[in-house]
């Protein structure tokens, strides 16, 4: 997209030209619709596990701006000539559960011959200008809150590897179905500044890009990160994703405090995250009703992970 002519439109408020969480343009009555896209390959062997978390990773991207969704298209690709349909329909159902648990309604969606299943959503969602929330004004003196653990890429990889136990897995599989719904309604009444959903960048890359857009630096404490159960295990074992990888090599340059006692910590910081929780910048003051609201609604209760500071030569601090 950066190769592209950008658009010459005064309604599109947020385009593909920063490093926000979704598209925002401004309706002719003043509300803003939100939209955004996601999909990717099955993490899980079951069809209707796989619907629902694909599904909760596309809708987060509307609840990190602030808005409701309202409506959700399927994009699919499917290799209907060497499995059944059956399987599809589960996938299908798996979606459609999550989206209306959101309160939004499944409206339609494409599909295409694949080799390889491919499940996701293009969601749109709508809010006034007051409600919306964004990566890209975190402020300093504000606290950050992450609302659910990390190491869902160590897990996941060691699940398709027949590696991860069943603890492991059922939480894994637990925090990725779940909405972020409550943790971005809650941002709102806790007033917050900056918010965005930690997916495929990982925490790192993610927390990077709030940094750079809000210029400021963020503290951020690797004792204090949540993690699911075993997860450093599963990357003692080995199980690391390419992503990985690539986020380390694209990111370990923006932080620093590293130590060599931080290793496992460290890794976390780059692990790609499906479906993961939204880091939160908010006042001190609104810390502990924040994470007593989210913990009452979900399964996961959101940490304080570090803290906003004035922007200094880097965009992160590990501490």
């Amino acid at each position: 997209m950066q190769r592209l002519d950008s658009p010459n439109c005064e309604e599109l408020l947020v385009g593909a030209e920063g490093f926000s969480d979704a598209s925002v343009y401004r309706l002719p009555d003043g509300r803003l619709m939100v939209q955004s896209l996601d999909f990717f390959p099955p993490l899980v062997d079951d069809p209707y596990t796989f619907g629902q978390i694909a599904a909760a990773n596309s809708l987060s991207d509307i609840f990190a701006m602030g808005a409701t969704p309202v409506t959700a298209l399927n994009i699919v690709a499917f290799p209907d000539d060497k499995l059944s349909l059956d399987i599809l329909v589960e996938i299908l159902r798996g979606g459609d559960s999550k989206v209306r648990e959101a309160g939004a309604v499944t409206a339609g969606g494409h599909t295409v011959r694949d080799d390889e299943i491919k499940y996701g959503l293009s969601v749109t969602g709508l809010c006034q200008t007051e409600q919306l929330l964004g990566n890209s004004s975190a402020s300093p003196g504000d606290l950050l809150i992450l609302t659910k653990p990390l190491g869902t890429g160590f897990v996941t990889t060691a699940m398709k590897a027949r590696k991860a136990s069943k603890a492991a897995s059922e939480a894994a599989i637990a925090s990725m179905a779940t909405l972020n719904l409550a943790a971005a309604r809650s941002a709102q009444r806790s007033q917050a500044s900056g918010v965005t959903d930690i997916t495929g960048f990982g925490l790192a890359g993610h927390a990077v890009e709030m940094a750079d857009s809000s210029d400021v630096t963020l503290q951020i404490e690797t004792s204090s990160l949540p993690v699911l159960p075993e997860a450093l295990d599963c990357f003692q074992a080995g199980h690391i994703t390419r992503a990985s990888v690539s986020n380390r090599k694209a990111n370990f340059a923006r932080l620093t405090g590293i130590r060599t006692d931080m290793t496992p910590e460290l890794e976390l910081m780059f692990d790609p995250q499906t479906s993961g929780g939204l880091l939160v910048s908010l006042p001190e003051s609104f810390a502990q009703s924040f994470i007593t609201e989210v913990s009452d609604e979900q399964a996961f209760a959101p940490q304080v992970v570090g803290a906003v500071t004035a922007r200094n030569d880097h965009a992160i601090v590990l501490i």
